[in-house]
């Protein structure tokens, strides 16, 4: 099975759900920084619709430019984070049985 993860090697959840899917015997895992790597618009949008979350559930509320988008649109918060990923909050991982925010890491074990 291939499991893709938006990942920010920085963050300590993030590291913690791809050491999860490394360890799972018959997982493929493609690692997409996304910082580095943004995703586009549409990717997003189809990243929270696998996962059936709204763009807000999806948005990093810590960071400065979030406070921005508080009450916003989905459309909007969607605009915002194409424009700057670190509103993305992470891990992201999907897999042929759905999407999951690894908020805590061992969500994506649900869709192993």
């Amino acid at each position: 099975m291939k499991a893709t993860i938006w990942h920010n090697p920085r963050c300590s959840k993030s590291r913690e759900a791809l050491a999860i899917l490394e360890g799972m015997p018959g997982v493929e895992v493609e690692v997409v920084e996304y910082l580095k790597t943004r995703p586009s618009r549409d990717e997003i949008a189809a990243m929270y619709k696998q996962a059936g979350m709204s763009a807000a559930d999806g948005l990093r509320k810590a960071e400065d430019g979030a406070k921005a988008l508080k009450g916003a649109s989905d459309d909007a918060i969607l605009d915002a984070m194409a424009t700057d990923p670190i509103l993305i909050e992470r891990p992201l991982v999907a897999t042929v049985k759905g999407a999951r925010l690894g908020r805590p890491p061992e969500k994506v074990r649900e869709i192993l």
